[in-house]
Protein backbone atom coordinates (compact mmCIF):
# COMPACT_ATOMS: atom_id res chain seq x y z
CA UNK A 1 0.00 0.00 0.00
CA UNK A 2 1.28 3.48 -0.90
CA UNK A 3 0.71 6.42 1.45
CA UNK A 4 0.25 9.89 -0.09
CA UNK A 5 1.79 12.56 2.14
CA UNK A 6 0.81 16.22 2.56
CA UNK A 7 3.40 17.40 0.04
CA UNK A 8 2.00 15.15 -2.67
CA UNK A 9 4.85 12.59 -2.59
CA UNK A 10 4.36 8.90 -1.88
CA UNK A 11 6.07 6.28 0.24
CA UNK A 12 5.45 2.75 1.41
CA UNK A 13 4.93 1.86 5.06
CA UNK A 14 7.55 -0.28 6.80
CA UNK A 15 7.09 -4.02 6.58
CA UNK A 16 4.80 -5.47 9.18
CA UNK A 17 2.84 -2.29 9.78
CA UNK A 18 -0.70 -1.45 8.76
CA UNK A 19 -2.37 1.88 8.24
CA UNK A 20 -6.15 2.33 8.59
CA UNK A 21 -7.77 3.54 5.43
CA UNK A 22 -8.73 7.21 5.64
CA UNK A 23 -12.29 8.29 5.00
CA UNK A 24 -11.16 10.46 2.09
CA UNK A 25 -8.24 10.26 -0.28
CA UNK A 26 -5.56 12.43 1.34
CA UNK A 27 -4.43 13.56 -2.06
CA UNK A 28 -7.77 15.29 -2.47
CA UNK A 29 -7.19 17.22 0.72
CA UNK A 30 -4.49 19.39 -0.88
CA UNK A 31 -5.51 21.85 -3.49
CA UNK A 32 -2.11 21.91 -5.13
CA UNK A 33 -2.44 18.35 -6.31
CA UNK A 34 0.10 16.96 -8.72
CA UNK A 35 0.92 20.42 -10.08
CA UNK A 36 1.60 21.68 -6.57
CA UNK A 37 3.87 18.70 -5.92
CA UNK A 38 5.86 19.55 -9.07
CA UNK A 39 6.37 23.19 -8.11
CA UNK A 40 7.46 23.37 -4.45
CA UNK A 41 10.00 26.16 -5.17
CA UNK A 42 7.21 28.33 -6.59
CA UNK A 43 5.07 27.71 -3.53
CA UNK A 44 7.95 28.48 -1.18
CA UNK A 45 8.74 31.66 -3.07
CA UNK A 46 5.08 32.72 -2.95
CA UNK A 47 5.03 32.04 0.77
CA UNK A 48 8.05 34.29 1.26
CA UNK A 49 6.47 36.99 -0.88
CA UNK A 50 3.23 36.77 1.10
CA UNK A 51 5.14 36.91 4.37
CA UNK A 52 7.21 39.89 3.26
CA UNK A 53 4.31 41.72 1.62
CA UNK A 54 1.80 41.23 4.42
CA UNK A 55 3.61 40.51 7.66
CA UNK A 56 5.30 43.91 7.89
CA UNK A 57 2.03 45.85 7.38
CA UNK A 58 0.25 43.50 9.82
CA UNK A 59 2.99 43.97 12.41
CA UNK A 60 2.96 47.75 11.92
CA UNK A 61 -0.84 47.92 12.20
CA UNK A 62 -0.90 45.62 15.23
CA UNK A 63 1.75 47.74 16.95
CA UNK A 64 -0.19 50.89 16.19
CA UNK A 65 -3.36 49.32 17.57
CA UNK A 66 -1.80 48.98 21.03
CA UNK A 67 -2.98 52.54 21.66
CA UNK A 68 -6.60 51.78 20.81
CA UNK A 69 -9.07 52.46 23.64
CA UNK A 70 -11.44 50.05 25.29
CA UNK A 71 -14.73 51.13 23.77
CA UNK A 72 -18.28 50.29 22.67
CA UNK A 73 -19.45 46.79 23.73
CA UNK A 74 -16.30 45.64 25.53
CA UNK A 75 -16.69 47.97 28.56
CA UNK A 76 -20.24 46.65 29.03
CA UNK A 77 -19.01 43.06 29.27
CA UNK A 78 -16.11 44.16 31.46
CA UNK A 79 -18.61 45.79 33.81
CA UNK A 80 -20.67 42.60 33.97
CA UNK A 81 -17.51 40.58 34.63
CA UNK A 82 -16.41 43.01 37.37
CA UNK A 83 -19.81 42.78 39.04
CA UNK A 84 -19.75 38.98 38.87
CA UNK A 85 -16.30 39.04 40.43
CA UNK A 86 -17.76 41.18 43.23
CA UNK A 87 -20.46 38.59 43.91
CA UNK A 88 -23.30 39.54 41.55
CA UNK A 89 -25.28 36.71 39.98
CA UNK A 90 -25.44 36.90 36.17
CA UNK A 91 -28.90 37.56 34.73
CA UNK A 92 -30.51 37.74 38.18
CA UNK A 93 -28.54 40.84 39.20
CA UNK A 94 -27.54 42.00 35.70
CA UNK A 95 -30.06 42.06 32.87
CA UNK A 96 -28.17 41.23 29.69
CA UNK A 97 -28.85 39.15 26.58
CA UNK A 98 -25.36 37.73 26.04
CA UNK A 99 -24.55 34.11 26.71
CA UNK A 100 -22.45 33.07 29.75
CA UNK A 101 -19.29 32.16 27.82
CA UNK A 102 -18.85 35.86 27.05
CA UNK A 103 -18.81 36.65 30.75
CA UNK A 104 -16.31 33.87 31.45
CA UNK A 105 -13.84 35.27 28.91
CA UNK A 106 -14.20 38.84 30.15
CA UNK A 107 -13.92 37.69 33.76
CA UNK A 108 -10.60 36.01 32.90
CA UNK A 109 -9.35 39.19 31.25
CA UNK A 110 -10.44 41.41 34.14
CA UNK A 111 -8.96 39.07 36.75
CA UNK A 112 -5.67 38.35 34.94
CA UNK A 113 -4.97 41.56 33.03
CA UNK A 114 -7.24 44.24 34.45
CA UNK A 115 -9.73 46.63 32.88
CA UNK A 116 -7.31 48.97 31.14
CA UNK A 117 -6.99 49.72 27.44
CA UNK A 118 -3.66 47.93 27.00
CA UNK A 119 -4.94 44.79 28.73
CA UNK A 120 -7.80 44.59 26.24
CA UNK A 121 -5.44 45.16 23.30
CA UNK A 122 -3.16 42.35 24.46
CA UNK A 123 -6.11 39.99 24.76
CA UNK A 124 -7.52 40.98 21.38
CA UNK A 125 -4.19 40.55 19.59
CA UNK A 126 -3.61 37.22 21.31
CA UNK A 127 -7.02 36.01 20.18
CA UNK A 128 -6.26 37.29 16.67
CA UNK A 129 -3.05 35.26 16.66
CA UNK A 130 -5.07 32.17 17.61
CA UNK A 131 -7.59 32.81 14.82
CA UNK A 132 -4.85 33.40 12.24
CA UNK A 133 -3.10 30.21 13.38
CA UNK A 134 -6.38 28.30 12.94
CA UNK A 135 -6.70 29.62 9.37
CA UNK A 136 -3.11 28.56 8.67
CA UNK A 137 -3.65 25.11 10.19
CA UNK A 138 -6.71 24.49 8.04
CA UNK A 139 -4.80 25.57 4.92
CA UNK A 140 -1.44 24.00 5.79
CA UNK A 141 -1.66 20.83 3.62
CA UNK A 142 -2.38 23.01 0.56
CA UNK A 143 1.01 24.69 0.73
CA UNK A 144 2.97 27.29 2.61
CA UNK A 145 1.71 30.06 0.38
CA UNK A 146 -1.90 29.22 1.24
CA UNK A 147 -1.23 28.97 4.98
CA UNK A 148 0.83 32.17 5.22
CA UNK A 149 -1.49 34.22 3.02
CA UNK A 150 -4.61 33.02 4.82
CA UNK A 151 -3.28 33.88 8.27
CA UNK A 152 -2.10 37.33 7.22
CA UNK A 153 -5.25 38.21 5.24
CA UNK A 154 -7.47 37.35 8.21
CA UNK A 155 -5.24 39.41 10.51
CA UNK A 156 -5.60 42.35 8.09
CA UNK A 157 -9.37 41.86 8.00
CA UNK A 158 -9.59 42.19 11.77
CA UNK A 159 -7.27 45.16 12.07
CA UNK A 160 -9.20 46.90 9.28
CA UNK A 161 -12.29 46.80 11.48
CA UNK A 162 -10.96 49.36 13.91
CA UNK A 163 -10.97 49.65 17.69
CA UNK A 164 -14.69 48.98 18.17
CA UNK A 165 -14.32 45.50 16.61
CA UNK A 166 -11.76 44.43 19.22
CA UNK A 167 -13.00 41.38 21.10
CA UNK A 168 -16.45 41.43 19.53
CA UNK A 169 -18.26 38.17 20.22
CA UNK A 170 -18.47 37.12 16.57
CA UNK A 171 -14.72 37.63 16.27
CA UNK A 172 -14.24 35.48 19.38
CA UNK A 173 -16.08 32.70 17.58
CA UNK A 174 -13.59 32.46 14.72
CA UNK A 175 -10.78 30.29 16.15
CA UNK A 176 -13.38 28.01 17.72
CA UNK A 177 -15.37 27.55 14.51
CA UNK A 178 -12.22 27.06 12.46
CA UNK A 179 -10.98 24.58 15.05
CA UNK A 180 -14.23 22.64 14.84
CA UNK A 181 -14.01 22.44 11.05
CA UNK A 182 -10.35 21.41 11.28
CA UNK A 183 -11.14 18.65 13.75
CA UNK A 184 -13.77 17.11 11.49
CA UNK A 185 -11.47 17.36 8.45
CA UNK A 186 -8.57 15.78 10.35
CA UNK A 187 -10.79 12.88 11.34
CA UNK A 188 -11.85 12.35 7.72
CA UNK A 189 -8.18 12.27 6.73
CA UNK A 190 -6.88 10.08 9.56
CA UNK A 191 -9.85 8.28 11.18
CA UNK A 192 -8.60 9.42 14.58
CA UNK A 193 -11.61 10.04 16.78
CA UNK A 194 -9.58 12.28 19.03
CA UNK A 195 -9.75 14.90 16.27
CA UNK A 196 -13.54 14.66 16.37
CA UNK A 197 -13.52 15.12 20.13
CA UNK A 198 -11.40 18.29 20.15
CA UNK A 199 -13.23 19.63 17.12
CA UNK A 200 -16.52 19.11 18.94
CA UNK A 201 -15.06 20.71 22.06
CA UNK A 202 -14.22 23.88 20.09
CA UNK A 203 -17.70 24.03 18.57
CA UNK A 204 -19.32 23.51 21.96
CA UNK A 205 -17.25 26.35 23.41
CA UNK A 206 -18.45 28.60 20.58
CA UNK A 207 -22.05 27.82 21.50
CA UNK A 208 -21.50 29.32 24.96
CA UNK A 209 -20.67 32.62 23.23
CA UNK A 210 -23.43 32.55 20.62
CA UNK A 211 -25.91 29.66 20.32
CA UNK A 212 -26.25 30.27 16.57
CA UNK A 213 -23.12 28.16 16.05
CA UNK A 214 -25.13 25.05 16.87
CA UNK A 215 -26.16 25.22 13.20
CA UNK A 216 -22.57 24.75 12.04
CA UNK A 217 -22.05 22.01 14.62
CA UNK A 218 -25.13 20.23 13.24
CA UNK A 219 -23.94 20.64 9.63
CA UNK A 220 -20.51 19.26 10.46
CA UNK A 221 -22.21 16.45 12.38
CA UNK A 222 -24.11 15.49 9.23
CA UNK A 223 -20.80 15.56 7.39
CA UNK A 224 -19.38 13.12 9.96
CA UNK A 225 -22.35 10.77 9.58
CA UNK A 226 -22.16 10.76 5.78
CA UNK A 227 -18.39 10.24 5.74
CA UNK A 228 -18.55 7.39 8.25
CA UNK A 229 -21.43 5.73 6.39
CA UNK A 230 -19.63 5.98 3.05
CA UNK A 231 -16.55 4.42 4.65
CA UNK A 232 -18.61 1.37 5.56
CA UNK A 233 -19.48 1.78 9.21
CA UNK A 234 -18.45 3.28 12.52
CA UNK A 235 -21.22 5.87 12.48
CA UNK A 236 -22.27 5.47 16.17
CA UNK A 237 -18.70 5.72 17.45
CA UNK A 238 -17.88 8.75 15.34
CA UNK A 239 -21.06 10.56 16.30
CA UNK A 240 -20.52 9.72 19.98
CA UNK A 241 -16.98 11.13 19.93
CA UNK A 242 -18.12 14.32 18.20
CA UNK A 243 -21.17 14.82 20.42
CA UNK A 244 -19.16 14.16 23.58
CA UNK A 245 -16.86 17.02 22.67
CA UNK A 246 -19.70 19.37 21.74
CA UNK A 247 -21.57 19.08 25.05
CA UNK A 248 -18.63 19.67 27.42
CA UNK A 249 -18.54 23.49 27.45
CA UNK A 250 -22.34 24.03 27.40
CA UNK A 251 -22.79 21.64 30.31
CA UNK A 252 -19.99 23.39 32.20
CA UNK A 253 -21.53 26.86 31.91
CA UNK A 254 -25.02 25.55 32.70
CA UNK A 255 -23.58 23.94 35.80
CA UNK A 256 -21.93 27.22 36.78
CA UNK A 257 -25.21 29.11 36.36
CA UNK A 258 -27.07 26.46 38.35
CA UNK A 259 -24.63 26.68 41.26
CA UNK A 260 -24.79 30.49 41.15
CA UNK A 261 -28.59 30.48 41.17
CA UNK A 262 -28.81 32.18 37.79
CA UNK A 263 -30.74 29.59 35.76
CA UNK A 264 -34.30 30.87 36.38
CA UNK A 265 -33.36 34.44 35.45
CA UNK A 266 -31.44 33.26 32.38
CA UNK A 267 -34.38 31.17 31.23
CA UNK A 268 -36.72 34.14 31.67
CA UNK A 269 -34.46 36.47 29.66
CA UNK A 270 -34.03 33.95 26.83
CA UNK A 271 -37.60 32.68 26.65
CA UNK A 272 -39.55 35.82 27.52
CA UNK A 273 -37.36 38.54 26.01
CA UNK A 274 -34.43 37.46 23.83
CA UNK A 275 -36.26 35.12 21.45
CA UNK A 276 -39.66 36.79 21.04
CA UNK A 277 -38.62 40.46 21.24
CA UNK A 278 -34.91 41.28 21.09
CA UNK A 279 -34.21 38.94 18.16
CA UNK A 280 -36.33 41.13 15.88
CA UNK A 281 -35.35 44.48 17.39
CA UNK A 282 -33.33 46.77 15.16
CA UNK A 283 -33.67 44.61 12.08
CA UNK A 284 -32.84 46.70 9.07
CA UNK A 285 -35.31 46.89 6.21
CA UNK A 286 -32.45 46.98 3.71
CA UNK A 287 -29.52 44.64 3.19
CA UNK A 288 -26.57 46.12 5.00
CA UNK A 289 -23.19 44.67 4.02
CA UNK A 290 -20.34 46.72 5.42
CA UNK A 291 -17.21 47.07 3.33
CA UNK A 292 -19.19 45.76 0.35
CA UNK A 293 -16.37 46.74 -2.00
CA UNK A 294 -14.13 44.27 -0.16
CA UNK A 295 -16.43 41.34 -0.77
CA UNK A 296 -16.09 41.66 -4.53
CA UNK A 297 -12.49 40.37 -4.64
CA UNK A 298 -12.73 38.35 -1.41
CA UNK A 299 -16.00 36.56 -2.16
CA UNK A 300 -15.39 36.42 -5.90
CA UNK A 301 -11.94 34.94 -5.39
CA UNK A 302 -13.27 32.35 -2.98
CA UNK A 303 -15.91 31.27 -5.49
CA UNK A 304 -13.28 31.07 -8.26
CA UNK A 305 -11.05 28.99 -6.01
CA UNK A 306 -13.79 26.57 -4.98
CA UNK A 307 -15.09 26.24 -8.54
CA UNK A 308 -11.63 25.50 -9.95
CA UNK A 309 -10.96 22.87 -7.30
CA UNK A 310 -14.31 21.19 -7.93
CA UNK A 311 -13.71 21.16 -11.68
CA UNK A 312 -10.35 19.46 -11.21
CA UNK A 313 -11.66 16.95 -8.68
CA UNK A 314 -9.41 18.30 -5.94
CA UNK A 315 -12.16 19.36 -3.52
CA UNK A 316 -11.29 17.51 -0.31
CA UNK A 317 -12.44 17.29 3.28
CA UNK A 318 -10.93 20.62 4.33
CA UNK A 319 -12.51 22.41 1.40
CA UNK A 320 -15.88 20.87 2.22
CA UNK A 321 -15.60 21.88 5.89
CA UNK A 322 -14.61 25.42 4.90
CA UNK A 323 -17.48 25.54 2.40
CA UNK A 324 -19.95 24.55 5.11
CA UNK A 325 -18.44 27.22 7.33
CA UNK A 326 -18.90 29.87 4.63
CA UNK A 327 -22.53 28.88 4.09
CA UNK A 328 -23.05 29.05 7.84
CA UNK A 329 -21.41 32.50 7.82
CA UNK A 330 -24.06 33.76 5.40
CA UNK A 331 -26.82 32.36 7.62
CA UNK A 332 -25.11 33.79 10.71
CA UNK A 333 -25.12 37.30 9.27
CA UNK A 334 -28.52 37.24 7.57
CA UNK A 335 -30.24 35.40 10.41
CA UNK A 336 -29.33 37.99 13.04
CA UNK A 337 -30.69 40.63 10.69
CA UNK A 338 -29.21 43.69 12.40
CA UNK A 339 -26.64 44.42 9.71
CA UNK A 340 -23.79 44.95 12.16
CA UNK A 341 -20.38 44.58 10.60
CA UNK A 342 -18.96 42.21 13.18
CA UNK A 343 -21.66 39.66 12.38
CA UNK A 344 -19.66 39.01 9.18
CA UNK A 345 -16.67 37.54 11.04
CA UNK A 346 -17.48 33.81 10.63
CA UNK A 347 -18.18 34.35 6.93
CA UNK A 348 -14.93 36.25 6.52
CA UNK A 349 -12.86 33.57 8.28
CA UNK A 350 -14.09 30.70 6.11
CA UNK A 351 -14.12 32.79 2.94
CA UNK A 352 -10.43 33.58 3.47
CA UNK A 353 -9.74 29.85 3.81
CA UNK A 354 -11.49 29.11 0.53
CA UNK A 355 -9.74 32.02 -1.17
CA UNK A 356 -6.23 30.84 -0.32
CA UNK A 357 -7.02 27.20 -1.13
CA UNK A 358 -6.64 28.01 -4.81
CA UNK A 359 -3.29 29.82 -4.57
CA UNK A 360 -0.91 26.83 -5.03
CA UNK A 361 -2.63 25.44 -8.16
CA UNK A 362 -2.98 28.98 -9.53
CA UNK A 363 0.78 29.50 -9.14
CA UNK A 364 1.32 26.35 -11.19
CA UNK A 365 -0.94 27.63 -14.00
CA UNK A 366 -0.17 31.33 -14.18
CA UNK A 367 -1.07 31.59 -17.86
CA UNK A 368 -4.64 30.37 -17.33
CA UNK A 369 -7.25 33.16 -17.02
CA UNK A 370 -8.87 31.65 -13.94
CA UNK A 371 -5.53 31.41 -12.15
CA UNK A 372 -4.64 35.00 -13.01
CA UNK A 373 -8.06 36.22 -11.86
CA UNK A 374 -7.74 34.34 -8.58
CA UNK A 375 -4.30 35.75 -7.80
CA UNK A 376 -5.49 39.23 -8.75
CA UNK A 377 -8.40 38.88 -6.32
CA UNK A 378 -5.94 38.00 -3.54
CA UNK A 379 -3.82 41.06 -4.30
CA UNK A 380 -6.88 43.33 -4.42
CA UNK A 381 -8.19 41.93 -1.15
CA UNK A 382 -4.87 42.57 0.61
CA UNK A 383 -4.60 46.07 -0.86
CA UNK A 384 -8.13 47.09 0.09
CA UNK A 385 -7.77 45.72 3.62
CA UNK A 386 -4.43 47.41 4.17
CA UNK A 387 -5.85 50.73 2.96
CA UNK A 388 -8.88 50.41 5.25
CA UNK A 389 -6.72 49.36 8.21
CA UNK A 390 -4.51 52.41 7.75
CA UNK A 391 -7.59 54.66 7.55
CA UNK A 392 -9.10 53.43 10.83
CA UNK A 393 -5.84 53.06 12.71
CA UNK A 394 -6.23 56.43 14.38
CA UNK A 395 -9.47 55.27 16.09
CA UNK A 396 -10.97 58.75 15.78
CA UNK A 397 -14.58 58.31 16.85
CA UNK A 398 -13.66 55.51 19.25
CA UNK A 399 -11.22 57.80 21.07
CA UNK A 400 -13.91 60.48 21.27
CA UNK A 401 -16.34 58.00 22.80
CA UNK A 402 -13.75 56.77 25.32
CA UNK A 403 -12.89 60.38 26.20
CA UNK A 404 -16.57 61.09 26.82
CA UNK A 405 -16.73 58.13 29.23
CA UNK A 406 -13.63 59.43 31.04
CA UNK A 407 -15.11 62.93 31.28
CA UNK A 408 -18.39 61.59 32.63
CA UNK A 409 -16.56 59.44 35.18
CA UNK A 410 -14.70 62.52 36.45
CA UNK A 411 -17.92 64.55 36.68
CA UNK A 412 -19.71 61.76 38.55
CA UNK A 413 -16.80 61.22 40.93
CA UNK A 414 -17.01 64.86 42.04
CA UNK A 415 -20.66 64.37 43.10
CA UNK A 416 -20.63 60.87 44.60
CA UNK A 417 -20.24 59.87 48.22
CA UNK A 418 -19.12 56.42 49.38
CA UNK A 419 -21.88 53.88 48.77
CA UNK A 420 -23.83 56.06 46.33
CA UNK A 421 -25.33 54.46 43.23
CA UNK A 422 -25.82 55.84 39.73
CA UNK A 423 -28.47 54.80 37.21
CA UNK A 424 -27.53 55.35 33.58
CA UNK A 425 -30.10 55.37 30.79
CA UNK A 426 -27.92 54.42 27.86
CA UNK A 427 -26.93 51.61 25.49
CA UNK A 428 -23.32 51.87 24.28
CA UNK A 429 -22.62 55.62 24.46
CA UNK A 430 -20.31 55.36 27.49
CA UNK A 431 -22.49 55.38 30.59
CA UNK A 432 -21.62 51.90 31.85
CA UNK A 433 -18.02 52.50 30.79
CA UNK A 434 -17.94 55.48 33.18
CA UNK A 435 -19.30 53.30 35.99
CA UNK A 436 -16.60 50.71 35.24
CA UNK A 437 -13.92 53.38 35.56
CA UNK A 438 -15.40 54.53 38.87
CA UNK A 439 -16.20 51.10 40.29
CA UNK A 440 -19.75 52.37 40.87
CA UNK A 441 -22.93 50.29 40.94
CA UNK A 442 -26.46 50.85 39.73
CA UNK A 443 -29.52 50.46 41.98
CA UNK A 444 -31.21 48.23 39.37
CA UNK A 445 -30.02 45.32 37.26
CA UNK A 446 -30.57 47.15 33.97
CA UNK A 447 -27.46 47.99 31.97
CA UNK A 448 -29.40 49.47 29.04
CA UNK A 449 -32.59 51.46 28.69
CA UNK A 450 -33.80 50.34 25.25
CA UNK A 451 -35.80 47.50 26.78
CA UNK A 452 -38.36 50.00 28.02
CA UNK A 453 -39.07 51.77 24.74
CA UNK A 454 -40.03 49.03 22.31
CA UNK A 455 -43.11 46.79 22.31
CA UNK A 456 -44.40 48.85 25.24
CA UNK A 457 -47.68 46.98 25.42
CA UNK A 458 -46.07 43.54 25.65
CA UNK A 459 -46.41 41.85 29.08
CA UNK A 460 -42.66 41.25 29.28
CA UNK A 461 -41.86 44.93 28.70
CA UNK A 462 -44.54 45.96 31.16
CA UNK A 463 -42.98 43.67 33.76
CA UNK A 464 -39.51 45.13 33.10
CA UNK A 465 -40.86 48.66 33.45
CA UNK A 466 -42.52 47.77 36.74
CA UNK A 467 -39.29 46.22 38.04
CA UNK A 468 -37.26 49.30 37.10
CA UNK A 469 -39.67 51.68 38.87
CA UNK A 470 -39.84 49.45 41.93
CA UNK A 471 -36.05 49.29 42.29
CA UNK A 472 -35.64 53.03 41.72
CA UNK A 473 -38.17 53.69 44.46
CA UNK A 474 -36.63 51.12 46.82
CA UNK A 475 -33.04 52.32 46.29
CA UNK A 476 -33.10 55.85 44.85
CA UNK A 477 -29.82 56.53 43.07
CA UNK A 478 -27.84 59.62 43.97
CA UNK A 479 -27.50 60.45 40.29
CA UNK A 480 -29.28 59.55 37.06
CA UNK A 481 -27.48 60.01 33.75
CA UNK A 482 -29.65 60.22 30.63
CA UNK A 483 -27.90 59.83 27.28
CA UNK A 484 -29.28 61.56 24.25
CA UNK A 485 -28.73 58.74 21.78
CA UNK A 486 -31.31 55.98 22.06
CA UNK A 487 -31.24 52.65 20.29
CA UNK A 488 -32.53 51.69 17.81
CA UNK A 489 -33.90 55.24 17.62
CA UNK A 490 -34.91 58.23 19.73
CA UNK A 491 -33.33 61.04 21.69
CA UNK A 492 -34.06 62.66 25.05
CA UNK A 493 -37.74 62.72 24.08
CA UNK A 494 -37.94 58.93 24.32
CA UNK A 495 -38.67 59.28 28.04
CA UNK A 496 -42.00 60.85 27.13
CA UNK A 497 -43.13 57.37 26.07
CA UNK A 498 -42.49 56.16 29.63
CA UNK A 499 -44.31 58.76 31.76
CA UNK A 500 -43.79 56.92 35.05
CA UNK A 501 -40.01 57.05 34.55
CA UNK A 502 -40.23 60.69 33.51
CA UNK A 503 -42.09 61.38 36.77
CA UNK A 504 -39.25 59.79 38.78
CA UNK A 505 -36.72 61.86 36.88
CA UNK A 506 -38.72 65.01 37.70
CA UNK A 507 -37.76 64.50 41.35
CA UNK A 508 -34.14 65.17 40.34
CA UNK A 509 -32.46 68.40 39.29
CA UNK A 510 -30.49 68.75 36.09
CA UNK A 511 -27.05 69.65 37.42
CA UNK A 512 -24.76 69.21 34.43
CA UNK A 513 -24.93 68.76 30.67
CA UNK A 514 -22.15 67.04 28.77
CA UNK A 515 -21.59 65.98 25.17
CA UNK A 516 -24.61 63.80 24.55
CA UNK A 517 -25.68 63.28 28.17
CA UNK A 518 -27.36 64.98 31.13
CA UNK A 519 -26.61 64.41 34.80
CA UNK A 520 -29.54 64.64 37.24
CA UNK A 521 -29.03 64.71 41.02
CA UNK A 522 -31.45 64.12 43.88
CA UNK A 523 -33.03 67.44 44.75
CA UNK A 524 -31.99 67.45 48.40
CA UNK A 525 -28.34 67.03 47.31
CA UNK A 526 -28.41 70.18 45.18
Amino acid sequence: MTIVTDDGSSRRPPRGTSTPAPLVNPARCESAGEAGARTPPVDRAAAWIAAAGCSLPVAWLAWGSLGWPLVHDAPLMHYVAWRIGEGAVPYRDLFDMNFPGVYVLHLLVVRLLGTGDLAWRLFDLGWLAAAAAAVAALAWPWGRSAAATGALVFALYHLAGGAWQAGQRDFLLCPLLLGGALGVARWMESRRRGALAWGGLALGASMTLKPHTALLAAALGVMVVVAAWRAGGGVPGAVAAFAAGVVVAPLAVVGWLAVAGALPAWRAIVVDYLVPLYARLGRTTEWNVYRGWLWIPLGGGALLSAGALLARGRFGARHAAAGLGAVYGVVHFAGQGKGWEYHLYPLAAFTVVLLVAGIPPALARLRQPVAAALLLSVVLTVGLLADKAAAVGGAGWERAKAARAARLAAELAARLRPGDTVQVLDTTAGGVHALLRLGARQPTRFLYDFHFFHDAGHPTIQALRTELLRDLDARPPALIVVFEEGWPAGGYERLDAFPELAARLARYDLVQTGPGYRIHAQRHRT
